[in-house]
């Protein structure tokens, strides 16, 4: 017979928005869709069919995985980069960039491949570069 144990739902320390988190595609053969993931917090991780649904989910697994650390008297990792760390008081966030048309190209058929929009490619390979992977 198993047991399973009901862990009660906390208030983490850092709200949900304070960490990174990583989206990316998933292969056909790990079931498609979308896997999110947050550096800062070994283990936590969940999916979706979208990227949307996986961010939903995510929200999910972050109260969870912090309820189950707090249940095991463990701390609650400090996010180690908050986005206002990083936001220069003009950043839009907006970027407007010519490229070649071979590497536009290249850009559409790998966004084809993985099932993604061109500019959420470009954002993983951007976040990668800069240690967000």
């Amino acid at each position: 017979m198993q047991t399973v144990k009901k862990v009660k739902p906390v208030t983490p320390p850092y709200p949900f928005d304070a960490y990174s988190k990583i989206i990316s595609p998933l292969s056909a053969e790990d079931g498609g869709g979308f896997m999110i993931s947050f550096p800062d917090l070994p283990g936590c991780i969940s999916d979706g069919e979208t990227e949307e649904e996986a961010l939903e989910n995510g929200k999910d697994a972050f109260m969870s995985w912090v309820a189950a650390r707090a249940d095991l008297g463990k701390p609650i990792p400090e996010p180690s980069a908050r986005p206002s760390d990083f936001v220069a008081a003009d950043a839009s966030g907006r970027l407007l960039a010519r490229l070649p048309k071979y590497l536009h190209s290249r850009l559409t058929q790998r966004a084809q491949r993985e099932g993604v929009s061109v500019n959420s490619l470009v954002l993983a390979f951007i976040a990668a570069g800069l240690g967000q992977s």
